[in-house]
């Protein structure tokens, strides 16, 4: 297969912004790409030649991706950078400078797929004191023989920032409509879900239709799409959505991990998918010497404590233990708990099935407690007032509020979702505007005054899973110390657009567009209906959305989170109606969300 069928195909993806046409175009690609090949494509199409909990990276920055150019094209470098600066995209620059009349000689050869994905491969294994070379060579031999277009993605492609729109949802959706029905995405999805690895997922339903992913099964050594919480306002709303009875748990404020221990190995993930197994040895370490069987995948919450005390300490503490170097002091100056809450397979059997007290009273048959391994508290209620009660000792222990679980029969681990089967309540809800938000930076608007020359604000969104989009709901300006608004361009500028994303939807209309990639944690004094933002359109008033009021930087960067992690346009509208008080309306069933 020809690597200049793919670029078309993405082209045509870049030139869309509807979901329903960009699942057509990959949906027809799909059918015509060799089965051997597809689970490539559908990698590359998402800027990466692996599953997204693989750390491998293409390592190359995108002044090294100029010099790749500079030197196929023959342009000055300095000449070449002055353009990136206008562009922001290193495909663009390609694509104006590689000479589209391309001259057969006794070097060229055909820029294939499978050479494509040969060279991603060298570029991305090259290592030693000569590799950045290298690297730049490999991508610029690819080049000598591509075509503008084809020199466009080559570029996205090693960036990993594609910038086409299709996202993990409209991949999916595609799979569906070439391999199976639309009825069967909900068992496409758990099978994502479960694996996390949307190229396996792609390579089976290829192979062996929509059987072959039913029969997918979770793997140790492979996170899982973790289960999400809801929200309610009051504690006797949380009490009456369980039908008066649940289980309350201490809500720890931590790291969440998903804890993978094999019989030769320990791996900690993030919600995010990332590997933090560097970054809590110790836990790793620990986890293992208690678990009295052979594999298993656990959920828990890895806390800072005090040294002298144990107690219970902020994120900002255990914060400190996500660096790369200098681990060994820095497992001595931040002691850390893990409070196990969850069993979601042992020793061959996937538990997620399973109903809450089932996968809770397996923690305890399967691990030995010691001091820094621990199980969440927990107490099963029948009252509004024994809820209260238990809230009352979580705060006093310094954890964040509760988790309400179902206890009843269809308490299944719901892999990748958000329901009422686990509600969230708080310690910041008892202010007007209730917890805070994870928005997904989408622009930024120049500074004046003591902020010219600078990003003095940011346009923030929120993601839409139905629509597959992000909405915006604020522009932020406040909370930005001197040192974070320095550090914007290098935080930002990697993902800066020339035009607005198709994955966002926007009437303001900033200074510069970001893919959305990066997630900020805000706070805001209220939510209200908005004539400018474009989270929840239509919902609740004709040709309006709705917005934060007053928005704050709280100063955390959520680089545990994705963008499709952030807090989605369904529950800022849920958010809304409770601070409304539109409890009837509450349910997600009588809404049109």
């Amino acid at each position: 297969m020809d690597f200049a069928d793919i670029a078309n195909m993405f082209n045509k993806l870049e030139l869309t912004s509807a979901r329903l046409e960009m699942t057509s175009i990959l949906a027809d690609f799909f059918k015509i790409v060799p089965v051997t090949e597809l689970k490539n494509l559908v990698y590359i199409t998402q800027g990466k030649l692996h599953p997204d909990f693989s750390q491998i990276e293409f390592g190359m920055a995108d002044k090294l991706i100029l010099k790749a150019i500079a030197f196929t094209s023959g342009t000055p470098e300095d000449k070449v950078e002055k353009i990136w600066l206008k562009e922001g995209d290193p495909g663009y620059v390609a694509e104006m400078l590689i000479d589209g009349k391309k001259q057969t000689t006794l070097f060229s050869e055909p820029l294939t797929f499978a050479r494509v994905i040969d060279g991603l491969n060298q570029i991305e294994t090259a290592e030693g004191k000569d590799s950045q070379d290298r690297k730049m060579k490999i991508l610029s031999n690819m080049l000598h023989d591509s075509s503008p277009l084809e020199a466009r993605y080559l570029c996205r492609i090693v960036t990993g920032r594609m910038r086409t729109g299709a996202s993990t949802m409209t991949i999916l959706d595609a799979l569906a409509v070439t391999f199976a029905n639309k009825e069967d995405k909900p068992e496409i999805e758990r099978a994502f879900n479960i694996t996390c690895d949307i190229g396996l997922v792609a390579e089976k339903i290829a192979e062996e239709g929509i059987e072959g992913v039913r029969n997918m099964n979770i793997a140790v050594g492979k996170p899982i799409k973790v289960m999400l919480a809801e929200r309610l306002p009051s504690i006797s709303e949380v009490i009456k959505k369980m039908d008066g009875e649940c289980a309350v748990e201490y809500k720890y404020d931590g790291i969440r991990s998903q804890v993978h221990i094999g019989k030769t190995f320990v791996k900690i993930f993030s919600r995010r998918l990332e590997d933090l197994t560097h970054n809590f040895p110790d836990i790793a370490q620990s986890l293992k010497d208690h678990f009295r069987g052979e594999e298993t995948i656990i959920e828990g919450e890895c806390v800072a404590v005090d040294a002298d005390t144990g107690c219970i300490q902020s994120f900002q503490e255990v914060a400190h233990r996500r660096r790369k170097y200098g681990m060994d002091d820095t497992i001595k100056k931040y002691p850390v708990k893990i409070f196990i809450f969850d069993m979601l397979y042992v020793n061959g059997r996937d538990l997620t099935l399973l109903p809450y007290m089932k996968r809770r009273e397996a923690i305890k048959d399967w691990f030995d407690i010691s001091d820094n391994i621990q199980v969440s508290k927990m107490k099963i209620v029948h009252s509004a007032e024994e809820m209260e009660s238990f809230f009352g000792d979580a705060i006093d222990e310094r954890c964040e509020g509760i988790m309400a679980k179902s206890i009843s029969d269809k308490s299944i681990y719901q892999t990748g979702s958000r329901g009422f089967l686990w509600i969230k309540y708080k310690k910041d809800y008892h202010a007007n505007l209730i917890d805070s938000f994870d928005l997904v930076v989408v622009g930024a608007f120049y500074g004046m005054g003591k902020r010219a020359g600078k990003y003095g604000a940011l346009l923030m969104a929120s993601y839409d899973k139905e629509t597959g989009k992000y909405g915006t709901v604020c522009k932020l300006g406040t909370g930005f110390d001197d040192a974070f608004l320095d550090n914007m361009p290098s935080l930002l500028d990697k993902y800066k657009l020339k035009n607005k994303s198709p994955l966002v939807d926007a009437k303001m209309i900033p200074d510069v567009w970001f893919s959305p990639v990066v997630v900020l944690e805000v706070v805001g004094a209220e939510i209200s209906i908005s004539p400018v933002h474009t989270a929840a359109i239509d919902i609740f008033k004709e040709k309006a959305g709705i917005g934060i009021r007053f928005p704050r930087f709280t100063g955390r960067i959520r680089d545990d989170k994705g963008p499709e992690q952030s807090t989605s346009v369904i529950e800022i509208a849920e958010m809304y109606k409770m601070q409304s008080h539109d409890f009837d309306k509450f349910d997600r069933a009588h809404t049109n969300i």
